[in-house]
């Protein structure tokens, strides 16, 4: 078995057993550093902390079935400074926001600033390039619970001599919103690690109550605007105003061995929202959250068209995702598209969905989302495993109108999205409720090609009622099969449903439709 170096830093590493199992080990296994044992692991990925830089080390994975192992060197770094130094107290109660900010601001390019165990209690934070931030373990960086003291961050402006420069935005729109928590701005070269906390404190801040009768949108808790090279390894996420991660309009954006959280009902705490993005990598990470786990984003129909930058080259990997509405999601803004996403080695726990790709009419022509691999996935609970959605009814103020809900042939235009290539292989789904899939295109722009190889669902038992997708006059229903609608291809190979309630499989208004080896238990 091999074992690949994903991440390399100053003080920590992170790395991937590479084989065929989701998201866990075949067997737990024990890590060791140069010849130390320290601790058991039984996921895939695993890290180590507390590394001095500029150091090579050997890092073995042992079990009783495997041995894998791997040498790498940590990076150089021109300081490390404690937090404290700046005037920092990490005692919960003072407010730490200029000693911190001025610790970010003062450090010389290669610094790490380091944040020793303790609660440091601060307004927004703004990072600048060319810095490693590392939250020891037991450091929690702790939003301000006064929602009147975060700054509103404008989300375009106009330079003196015309040019838009662009700061923020959300759901897909460039509007104002309180400032994030942890936000970066046209930075690059910058890592967040360590085994510590950064909590928006979204609760004590009152981000969660009313959230319609704000000023301005929610604040996210980390925040990436025209960034490159921006890594988060091994922290804890938690408690964001709304989404927790929002990497926008950037490149090279990785996260490794990251645990995201936030309570069932909180409103919008997706966990990481890349909007726009080219080059991401998410692997390793956990997920329990008030919302999708991961919604892959490019913005709504103005911005699609005018700066036309799709989400492009995502990666998902040995990711453990537990609650949320969608445990891998598309949209709903996706007015530039998504191209060339790969997920894979992933295990879907008790999320409503587990691929989600909400569109719609009205999300443009550049709205076009094409060569979609879902691998090697295995889900549990997950209610409809498959929904692909190009009626979605929520979220902007003509989403109940005719031309959103309309089943008439409605003329190209503009404004029409386009779904293109889909491929669903070693699949395992258990304990499905509402449907197995749930695939509705448009009926002038159908979905050009959905395959599943070697992919089986079971149903629950107790199966309730549910509604696939949210679209205008869902109806409820429960154990139903394979449905497709307005689908050009459909390929099923090898795939079998077991308590399905009907027919297993319901096609309407396609081209060709291939069957091979389809049963049901």
């Amino acid at each position: 078995m091999d074992l690949k170096i994903l991440f390399s830093g100053v003080s920590s590493a992170c790395f991937e057993l590479v084989n065929t199992e989701p998201y866990y080990a075949p067997e737990k296994f024990k890590v060791l550093l140069d010849g130390q044992e320290l601790y058991e692991c039984e996921s895939n990925v695993f890290s180590v902390f507390s590394l001095i830089p500029d150091r090579e080390y050997k890092i073995q994975a042992k079990a009783d079935g495997f041995e894998a192992e791997a040498y790498f060197r940590t990076k150089t770094e021109s300081c490390c400074v404690d937090v404290r130094s700046f005037g920092a107290k990490g005692d919960g109660v003072t407010d730490d926001t200029q000693a911190v900010q001025m610790a970010i601001s003062y450090l010389p390019d290669g610094a790490r600033l380091l944040f020793p165990a303790g609660v440091y209690l601060t307004k927004p934070l703004v990072l600048r390039s060319h810095i490693t931030i590392e939250l020891a373990e037991d450091a929690e960086l702790r939003g301000w619970p006064v929602r009147e003291d975060w700054p509103i961050v404008p989300g375009v402006i106009t330079d003196i001599y015309g040019k838009e420069l662009y700061f923020g935005g959300f759901e897909g729109n460039a509007i104002p919103t309180y400032e994030s928590f942890v936000s970066g701005q046209y930075i690059e070269d910058v890592a967040i690690v360590g085994k510590g906390t950064i909590n928006g404190n979204a609760r004590e801040g009152h981000f969660w109550e009313d959230v319609h009768s704000f000023p301005v949108e929610r604040a996210r808790l980390l925040f990436f605007n025209r960034c490159k090279n921006i890594t988060l390894h091994g922290i804890h996420a938690c408690d964001s105003p709304s989404w927790q991660i929002h990497p926008y309009y950037s490149d090279k954006i990785g996260i490794y061995d990251v645990f995201i959280s936030a309570p069932k009902d909180s409103p919008n705490t997706d966990a990481i929202d890349p909007e726009s993005c080219d080059e991401v990598e998410i692997i390793g990470c956990r997920f329990s959250v008030g919302d999708d786990c991961i919604a892959i984003k490019s913005s709504k129909i103005e911005l699609g068209m005018k700066l036309n930058r799709p989400a492009d080259h995502h990666m998902i990997r040995n990711c453990l995702m537990q609650f949320g509405h969608g445990a891998v999601t598309l949209g709903s803004e996706i007015g530039a598209g998504v191209r060339n996403l790969s997920v894979s080695h992933c295990y879907f726990r008790g999320t409503d969905r587990g691929l989600r790709i909400k569109t719609r009419r009205g999300r443009g022509k550049n709205c076009r989302v094409d060569e979609v691999c879902f691998e090697n996935i295995k889900m549990e609970g997950v209610l409809t495993p498959f929904a692909v959605n190009m009626w979605y009814s929520c979220c902007d103020p003509d989403r109940h109108s005719e031309y959103v809900w309309s089943r008439e042939h409605l003329p190209i235009d503009d404004r029409t999205p386009y779904l293109g290539h889909f491929h669903f292989r070693d699949i395992d789904c258990t304990g499905a409720e509402v449907a197995a899939c749930y695939i509705d295109g448009l009926p002038e722009a159908p979905v050009e090609e959905v395959v599943f190889e070697n992919v089986r669902i079971d149903f629950a038992e107790d199966a309730k009622p549910g509604v696939p997708i949210m679209k205008n006059f869902a109806e409820p229903c429960c154990r139903l099969g394979l449905y497709f609608d307005n689908v050009r291809r459909i390929k099923l190979d090898s795939v079998k449903l077991t308590g399905v309630e009907k027919e297993a499989v319901v096609a309407r208004h396609y081209d060709e439709l291939i069957t091979e080896n389809i049963s049901e238990g």
